[in-house]
C-alpha cells in the first residue's frame, strides 16, 4: 500500500457515487469521514459498501481481514464538524451550483487552511463552486465515473484560482487510489462528457432522420466499431434524465453551439420520464422486451458507423485542438471513463485525418450546419498528412 499523501478525507454526500469514492479511498489506506444531512442516506451506503466488500470477497480479491479493515477506516456522521481534521474533502452532493457553493463555504469555515476541497462534479466548473471562498487555491475537480469503485478514470480539473502544482498533487493521489487520472482544463463537460456527445447526438440525428432505428445503430456501434454497448443502449443504461441534463448543460455552457444541441427526441424521452432501465422503458422496452430485429444490410452498418465515428473523432481532435487536454489524456479518458475500444485520436490516424476531413466537409456541403465545420486540426492534419502517433 503506497504512502498517501490526503490520509483523512471526507466524502461529502453518501449517495451512490458518494458511498463509492468513500469505498475506494478507505481500500487505499485513507480513514474516511462520509457524511450526509440524512441518517437513511448513510446506512445505505454502509449497507452498498458492505455489499460491495462482500462480492471483492467471494471473488478472492480481498481477505476478510482486509475486508473488516477497509471498513473499520470508514465513520459516518451528519454533523459537519466531522471534517475538522480532514486534509481532503471531496464533495458527492447534489448537482446544482447553489447547494455546492454553500457546502463548501460552510466547511471552509470548519477546516484547517491546508485542507483541499474538491468538486466530484461532471457539469458544472469549478471556477464558479471557487466564487465566495476565502481560500480559492485550494478548490480542485476531482471527478470519478459511476460507479467509482468499478471504473478507473478520474478527471482532475484545476480552475483559473486552483494553486499551481495542486492538480499534479492530486494526480499522484489519484494514482495512489488505484485509479487513472487524467487533468482537463475547466470547460464545459471537461474530457469524457464533451468527447462523446457525438456518440449520442449524431446516433438520435440519424435516428430522426429516418435512416435506421435504435436496434440497427446500436448494431452497427457494436458490430463494425466494437463498442461495448449502442449509443441507444448506453443512454438508456446511464438514465435518459441524466443525459439529457448533461447535453443541455454542455449545450447552454457552450453558449448554445450546435455541436452539443440536444435533440427533440432526448427531449420528449426526458419529459415522459422514459428514463431507461431505471424506470422499467427508455428507447427499449424493459417491462416488457421486444426481439431485437437490427437490418444486417453492411452498406448500411458502414454508412452508420463511419458517420458517427468520425463525429467523435473530430470531436476529439477540436478537443485538443483548444487545449482541454493532452493526445494520451483524451484517448486514455475515452478508453477507461466510457469503455471505448481503442483512442479516438489513435483511431484517427488509423483512418486517416484526409478521410475524417473528406467526411466532415462532406456533411457541412450537405446539412450547411455549423454542426459540421471543420476543425482546423483536423484541417492541418489532413493538409499535412499528419498523424498524432
Amino acid at each position: 500500500m503506497r504512502k498517501l499523501k490526503f490520509n483523512r478525507v471526507g466524502i461529502a454526500g453518501a449517495g451512490a457515487m458518494g458511498s463509492g469514492i468513500a469505498q475506494v479511498i478507505a481500500t487505499a489506506g485513507a480513514h474516511v469521514f462520509l457524511y450526509d444531512i440524512s441518517n437513511a442516506s448513510l446506512d445505505k451506503a454502509e449497507k452498498s459498501i458492505a455489499q460491495s466488500l462482500e462480492i471483492l470477497l467471494g471473488k478472492n480479491k480481498i481477505t476478510e481481514a482486509e475486508k473488516k479493515a477497509i471498513q473499520g477506516r470508514i465513520t459516518t456522521g451528519t454533523s459537519l464538524d466531522g471534517f475538522i481534521d480532514c486534509n481532503l474533502i471531496v464533495e458527492a452532493a447534489l448537482e446544482e451550483m447553489k447547494v455546492k457553493q454553500d457546502l463548501f463555504r460552510s466547511l471552509e469555515e470548519r477546516v484547517s487552511p491546508g485542507c483541499v476541497l474538491a468538486s466530484n462534479t461532471s457539469s458544472i466548473s469549478i471556477a464558479s463552486l471557487s466564487n465566495g471562498l476565502t481560500n480559492p487555491e485550494r478548490m480542485i475537480g476531482i471527478h470519478f465515473f459511476n460507479p467509482a469503485v468499478l471504473m478507473p478514470l478520474v478527471e482532475i480539473i484545476p480552475s483559473v484560482l486552483t494553486r499551481n502544482g495542486l492538480a499534479e498533487e492530486v494526480f499522484a493521489e489519484v494514482k495512489a487510489w488505484g485509479k487513472s487520472p487524467v487533468i482537463a482544463k475547466d470547460t464545459p463537460g471537461f474530457i469524457v462528457n464533451r468527447v462523446a456527445r457525438p456518440y449520442y447526438g449524431e446516433s438520435i440525428r440519424i435516428y430522426e432522420e429516418g435512416i435506421a432505428g435504435f436496434y440497427t445503430i446500436d448494431h452497427a456501434m457494436k458490430t463494425m466499431g466494437g463498442f461495448k454497448m449502442g449509443p441507444f443502449e448506453l443512454m438508456d443504461f446511464i438514465g435518459n434524465d441524466v443525459n439529457y441534463k448533461v447535453t443541455e448543460s454542455v449545450w447552454t455552457q457552450f453558449f448554445f453551439e450546435p455541436r452539443y444541441k440536444p435533440s427533440l427526441t432526448q427531449k420528449r424521452y426526458f419529459e415522459a420520464g422514459l428514463y431507461g432501465r431505471k424506470s422499467g422503458r427508455g428507447y427499449y422496452n424493459y417491462q416488457n422486451p421486444e426481439p431485437a430485429a437490427p437490418d444486417a444490410n453492411p452498406e448500411l452498418l458502414g454508412k452508420i458507423f463511419d458517420r458517427v465515428i468520425t463525429l467523435l473523432i473530430h470531436e476529439a481532435a477540436d478537443t485538443l485542438f483548444w487545449g482541454i487536454a493532452g493526445k494520451e489524456d483524451i484517448d486514455t479518458a475515452m478508453m477507461r471513463g466510457v469503455n471505448y475500444p481503442k483512442g479516438l485520436l489513435k483511431w484517427g490516424d488509423e483512418i486517416g485525418w484526409n478521410v475524417i476531413s473528406h467526411r466532415m466537409q462532406g456533411l457541412y456541403e450537405r446539412y450547411g450546419e455549423d454542426r459540421y465545420r471543420l476543425s482546423p486540426l483536423v484541417f492541418e492534419m489532413a493538409e499535412q498528412n499528419k498523424t498524432f502517433y
